[in-house]
């Protein structure tokens, strides 16, 4: 069938090139990719955005947006994001962080660009794992989840608790927007792209730090289906991470999306 108006569908944002995805089967990275390539080319800053990829699963993150890309050592994407928005204040800066990279070796990076107030916008995708490594114990792991480091569940005695990442940055007076959404269904989804939208908005007004969490599947190093893997992120992770708005500054706030 030849795509008309009337029955097409879908088609590839303008922001995504058509290089092969590198993803395991059922990861919801490429849902995260694309409603971040839909809202750059729906707000017309595809040709002034710069895009920041640490060490991790989205390490080639390059390879499939249609924007200029820099590569960031582990965890410090925040920090080469800082200084590139500081030197070309008329760029839309993002990172696009797992929860390996942002809440355990960058960590330190991530609080202080959201103390500074830093006007960058972070796409941090929580799944639970360091899912490019092997699926090690990682920050965000559940209690009690069975990992490759953790192998009898996480032991929160020995181990330590999860980090609730966005109600931590929320107590920050630099940020102006985070909020966690999730890719487990596709109201949710929806959900997640309108947050989206408000982050790099938030950054295009001067309005201070913005971020978006996303919770999301790997079924890979969960050894589950993806049809498990999202069951999972819906009635585990979401009750363990909240989705809800953490931090939405007053001006922020009459933004209209």
């Amino acid at each position: 069938m030849v795509p008309t108006p009337n029955n097409l569908v879908y088609e590839r944002p303008e922001g995504f090139t058509d290089a092969p995805t590198h993803y395991c089967p059922g990861c919801t990275h490429g849902i995260a990719h694309r409603l971040v390539a839909e809202v750059l080319e729906e707000m017309g800053v595809l040709d002034k955005t710069i895009g920041v990829a640490p060490v991790g699963c989205a390490v080639f993150a390059y390879n499939y947006f249609d924007t200029d890309f820099v590569e960031a050592p582990h965890g410090r994407a925040p920090a080469m994001a800082t200084g590139i928005k500081r030197v070309l204040p008329d760029r839309v800066v993002f990172t696009y962080q797992g929860d390996g990279d942002l809440a355990s070796i960058g960590m330190g990076e991530i609080v202080h660009a959201a103390a500074r107030g830093e006007n960058i916008t972070v796409i941090f995708i929580n799944n639970a794992n360091f899912g490019m490594t092997g699926g090690q114990m990682a920050p965000t792991t559940l209690p009690g989840m069975k990992t490759t480091s953790s192998p009898n569940g996480r032991d929160v005695e020995t181990q330590g608790y999860p980090i609730r990442t966005s109600e931590l940055l929320a107590t920050l007076d630099g940020a102006g927007y985070v909020v966690r959404r999730s890719l487990h269904d596709p109201k949710n989804i929806r959900m997640a792209k309108k947050a989206i939208r408000l982050a790099f908005e938030t950054q295009v007004r001067g309005l201070g730090f913005s971020m978006v969490e996303l919770l999301s599947t790997c079924p890979t190093n969960w050894n589950l289906t993806p049809v498990e893997s999202l069951k999972f992120v819906g009635d585990k992770m979401a009750a363990y991470f909240p989705l809800g708005d953490y931090k939405i500054s007053s001006g922020v706030a009459q933004i209209k999306v």
